[in-house]
């Protein structure tokens, strides 16, 4: 369905050049924003649980490096 929207000049010279840059249209650009605003299993995580996975930190193997291991100068 066509539809009207007024969007100020800088926004949508913005979201223009965001479609052009992502190789896609402005229309499919407005189609994925809808989408994430009214699916709320895409809203953003909870602050705090992104917080405690930042202080848990990933195990990638190995031990862990120390602060004299970082900051040896060979």
């Amino acid at each position: 369905m066509k539809t009207t929207i007024d969007l100020p000049e800088d926004l949508l010279l913005k979201a223009k050049i965001h479609a052009a840059q992502n190789k896609t249209t402005l229309k499919e650009l407005v189609q994925i924003g809808l989408a994430q605003v009214l699916n709320p299993e895409a809203r953003a995580p909870d602050p705090q649980a992104a917080l405690a996975r930042l202080h848990k930190g990933l195990r990638l193997g190995g031990r862990p490096l120390t602060r004299d291991d970082a900051h040896v100068r060979r």
